[in-house]
């Protein structure tokens, strides 16, 4: 492929509708993945203090018997 028809092949495409509409795809699907590792990091800092939890209530259990 040569450099001129590169290059044409990069202007059609800014030029092109389409170029705008892809990179606002791009910054909500990057929004989206920001909020789904938030999500999942606050679900699983929640589920590990619960099994802290229930491992201190299970071990002073066994040792009071």
């Amino acid at each position: 492929m040569s450099m001129r028809h590169w290059l044409n092949s990069i202007k059609t495409f800014l030029l092109a509708e389409d170029g705008p509409t892809a990179v606002e795809y791009a910054v909500m699907l990057a929004l989206i993945i920001t909020v789904c590792f938030a999500a999942i990091s606050a679900l699983g800092n929640s589920t590990s203090g619960g099994f802290n939890n229930f491992t201190t209530t299970f071990n002073n259990a066994q040792s009071g018997s």
